[in-house]
């Protein structure tokens, strides 16, 4: 397994701006940290939920269907790319309109992510499949890409105000570097 790629692509999916993101950015400045963490922990449940759903159902399709995988590869491959076309494309973050910030809006928030939910479908198949079977790995990756996640939302929660400035401001350089990270881990899983 190449860890490089398999840590690149998670700490770039879950730390550039998605809905997640900036909903807790949003919190931060309308509501205040308190809230913006209610709704944090409730996003990293369930985006734990998703990736134990995801290796259970990946888990079962490589059984089944040792096919598949290659088939797998591919989508999370493409699915790679063309994330990293939308950030090179993107322009500044857009206002979002003010939330609740509570717990449970961030854990149902994650179920209506469709990054998050092209993520944690991807990211099982496309770096543990292919290497490990085993629950334990299944496991241990599971747990390592939920704190990743956490981490990155976290610190969308404690450097919020300034990282939202950097990011107005240098939106383009940005862009660009996180695409280019994300193209590298793409052409990774082929290697």
């Amino acid at each position: 397994m190449d860890i490089t790629s398999f840590l690149l692509y998670c700490f770039i999916v879950t730390f550039t701006p998605g809905p997640t993101n900036i909903v807790i950015l949003s919190t931060v400045h309308n509501r205040g940290t308190k809230k913006a963490l209610e709704y944090t922990y409730g996003a990293t449940i369930a985006f734990c939920l998703l990736l134990v759903v995801s290796a259970m159902l990946n888990s079962l399709l490589i059984e089944f269907i040792p096919k598949i995988l290659i088939v797998m590869q591919i989508i999370g491959t493409l699915y790679m790319f063309y994330l990293a076309y939308q950030i090179y494309k993107a322009d500044k973050p857009k206002p979002t309109i003010h939330q609740a910030g509570s717990f449970v809006s961030g854990f149902l928030m994650q179920f209506l992510n469709p990054k998050l939910i092209l993520f944690t479908m991807t990211v099982i198949p496309s770096f543990i499949l292919p290497y490990y079977t085993a629950m334990p790995a299944m496991t241990i990756g599971v747990f390592a890409i939920t704190v990743i996640g956490f981490l990155a939302l976290m610190t969308w929660v404690l450097f919020g105000a300034i990282f939202k400035e950097f990011l107005q401001r240098h939106s383009k350089i940005v862009n660009v570097f996180m695409a280019l990270f994300l193209a590298y881990s793409g052409v990774m899983i082929w290697m």
